[in-house]
């Protein structure tokens, strides 16, 4: 229907419903769930390390992202065929290829480091807000936490998630604030590819920092659960039992996983490249959180770069903390046998969204505890470097294994990836514990 077309007195319910439902046939809302994993794993945290990496090390980190890249989607495409091809969630999936022993320390590993990256998200949302609108950022952040508590509990997760989809636009803020500055687009390319970097612990942490950030293990779980949430949604059934639909749909999770993690690395490429060209030129090289970052360059790049930054900072984290808390959720409901589903009702399936609203205000208590939620972030850094490589060693058994995926087991180039992502992580790993 038209402008012209549309009666002038329709009313508001019927607008609003029309908007809703052209925002839904939008070819964003048809993207699966990649795109959202991978703009979850930018969440405010991750904006704090980039913005670090940016401003202490300029142009000298912007290599980590093309290296990051390839190894992050080859996890994550591993974690969308399992989910898809068996119609069970990674833990699932442990549970029936593991002794119990590893999913419970996997599980409980999970749960205490998103609980501790939620309380350093919501923090972050909460100063971020204050410094936008100069209300007190406890009180913002309270009505965050609320905003997401509500949204996931009790609507829908098919109308949840176009929500969810749109604001994934908030990460082109990150690009926009270049627009903004003075950019030597020569140095940027050689920097990319031919970094001068020194070979010091400063350096090798922050690449581990940034290596740990990409590749999380709560987007593990999150994915391979996404894919069968979708599968159902649909009406779908898993490839193990309906082959036909398996061409389709494994080009289709190649593609969702692959695009929604370069849509990802490239957000984060531009976070370094933003603070490197601003922060870092000035001088500006000790930034520990994302709204440090965006009020430093507020007078370096102008206020519309500092509110385009900051407002980015809030998009993402209302992807990132729903993200981190449905992820730890899914885990402990499929290692305990619940029930559980972000399209169930509340009543349906009181242990999944008991999960959900327990991690989420145990992130908001942590705020008023002696631990800061910088220490909180710091501990689940070290907690995700634990159980990162267990687990990435984990998926690519069980993508490997002929009794789970059958006939599609995951091909020998993404193996190859995978192997080398978890060695990169197990270095950086290592590196962590010893500087």
């Amino acid at each position: 229907m038209s402008a012209s077309e549309r009666p002038l007195n329709e009313p508001k319910p019927a607008r609003f419903v029309r908007v809703l439902r052209r925002l839904k046939e939008h070819p964003l809302a048809r993207l699966g769930p990649g795109l959202i994993t991978g703009v979850a794993d930018d969440d405010p945290s991750g904006i704090a390390t980039y913005s670090q990496a940016g401003a202490q090390f300029g142009l000298q980190m912007l290599w980590t992202m093309p290296v990051a890249f390839p190894l992050m989607a080859a996890i994550q495409s591993m974690c969308a065929d399992l989910g898809r091809v068996t119609g069970k969630g990674l833990a699932a999936n442990i549970k029936l290829a593991f002794p119990p022993a590893v999913l419970r320390g996997v599980v409980l590993l999970l749960l205490i480091a998103n609980i501790f990256n939620i309380a350093a998200d919501i923090a972050a949302m909460g100063e971020v807000a204050e410094l936008v609108s100069g209300l007190d950022r406890h009180l913002m952040t309270l009505v965050f936490v609320v905003i997401i508590l509500m949204l996931q509990v009790f609507v829908p997760y098919h109308r949840y998630v176009v929500v969810l989809k749109w604001l994934t636009l908030s990460l082109l803020a990150y690009a926009a604030v270049l627009f903004t500055v003075h950019v030597p687009w020569g140095q940027v390319a050689l920097r990319t590819f031919w970094p001068h970097l020194a070979l010091s612990r400063g350096a090798a942490t922050m690449v581990v920092g940034v290596f740990g950030t990409t590749i999380s293990p709560y987007l593990f779980f999150w994915q391979a659960s996404e894919e069968v949430e979708d599968m159902q949604r649909h009406g779908a059934r898993a490839l193990a039992t309906d082959p036909s639909a398996a061409p389709s749909e494994l080009r289709r999770i190649q593609w969702d996983t692959w695009s929604g993690m370069f849509y990802s690395n490239i957000t984060a490429y531009f976070i370094i490249l933003a603070t490197a060209v601003t922060l870092n030129a000035t001088g500006v090289t000790n930034i520990t959180t994302a709204a440090q970052a965006a009020s430093a360059l507020r007078p370096l790049a102008g206020a519309f770069a500092f509110t385009i930054f900051a407002l980015g900072i809030l998009g993402v984290g209302l992807i990132g903390v729903p993200v981190l808390a449905g992820s730890a959720a899914y885990a402990l409901c499929e290692a305990m046998g619940w029930r559980w589903g972000l399209e169930r009702r509340a009543t349906d399936a009181r242990g999944f969204y008991g999960v959900i609203a327990i991690s989420v205000l145990a992130g908001f208590v942590i705020q008023y505890s002696p631990l800061s939620p910088m220490k909180a972030l710091f501990w689940s850094a070290v907690i995700n470097g634990i159980v990162a490589v267990p687990l990435m060693i984990v998926i690519i058994i069980l993508v490997s294994k002929k009794s789970i995926m059958g006939a599609y087991q995951v091909r020998r180039p993404i193996l190859i990836l995978g192997w080398i992502a978890t060695a990169i992580m197990g270095v950086a790993a290592a590196l962590m514990f010893t500087t």
